[in-house]
């Protein structure tokens, strides 16, 4: 089977990468961690992983019999780098639960119709119903950062999008749905390892696309938009919880406790739904040096 993009990621590897980067991905193990800053050195032992795994998520789904019979709505907003693990980390919330008041919203280019909206419209109405869970997998943020460094969007555009959004989301809030924002970043190395791996998977070659491929080439300019997004929407009244995701174990874990912890429930466990791992979880200060994540 032919590589997508006429194996657009591995010439990148071979021809554009740093030294350092391939050095990294040839001389490390499977379960070894790239990111020299990253506080652990191997991933999660697997046993460990699956056994928390399992207990927190019997906690999500006493969390969603408690949203259901109390009428509550809950969004679970991810963004982050590409191959950050954010489908991955969603397919573990949603793996037990009941899909008729849990469900993900992925959505695609705007259309014609959707592009001469107001920005935020085309969200409106994917917003949870009473007793509803919603998982956004990517959102409205897109304008923050893809449409930016792509130059999808102006600076005009980009602007107004920042202007409304602290109010946008404070009426969500206010709507009184229970709102929680995770960022997912992962290490350059790591990102470029897990792209060749989806490169050469028949069974996750999907999951590549242009931007994916265009992206290698433009860190540094994600860097500065994401960091630019966390100066302008970051607050106490809608905080962001960012995750390193160089070990997808460690921060589905993290992710999961991030949402349980700060919610009351029927049948809690606290021992389970204890607050996340405060090495790789936090706000925006948790975010590596500029140039590794």
């Amino acid at each position: 089977m032919p590589l997508p993009f006429d194996g657009a990621i591995s010439a990148f590897y071979d021809d554009a990468a740093q030294a350092a980067l391939r050095d990294k991905i040839e001389g490390a193990g499977k379960n070894d961690v790239l990111d020299d800053t990253y506080p652990y050195d191997e991933r999660m032992n697997r046993k460990e992983y699956e056994a928390t795994l399992e207990a927190l998520q019997l906690e999500l789904s006493k969390l969603q019999r408690h949203v259901n019979t109390s009428g509550k709505r809950l969004v679970v907003l991810f963004e982050g780098r590409d191959a950050a693990g954010k489908g991955g980390t969603i397919k573990r919330f949603r793996e037990y639960l009941n899909p008729r008041s849990a469900r993900v919203v992925a959505l695609s280019k705007p259309s014609d119709r959707e592009q001469g909206q107001w920005y935020f419209q085309r969200y409106i109405d994917h917003l949870p119903s009473e007793g509803e869970i919603v998982f956004f997998d990517r959102s409205w943020y897109n304008r923050a950062v893809v449409e930016h460094v792509f130059e999808f969007c102006d600076h005009a555009e980009r602007a107004v999008f920042f202007r409304q959004l602290p109010r946008f989301e404070a009426l969500v809030i206010d709507e009184g749905i229970h709102f929680v924002k995770i960022w997912l970043n992962v290490g350059r190395a790591e990102q470029l390892r897990r792209f060749l791996a989806r490169e050469r998977d028949p069974l996750k070659q999907w999951k590549l696309s242009w931007i994916d491929v265009e992206g290698l080439k433009k860190w540094d300019a994600y860097s500065e938009a994401i960091l630019e997004t966390f100066d302008h929407s970051h607050s106490p009244t809608a905080p962001w919880t960012v995750i390193r995701s160089d070990d997808k174990r460690r921060a589905r874990i993290a992710a999961i406790r991030a949402v349980i912890h700060g919610l009351d429930y029927a049948g809690k466990d606290p021992s389970v739904a204890c607050a996340p791992d405060a090495a790789i979880c936090g706000g925006p200060e948790i975010w590596p040096e500029p140039g590794d994540g």
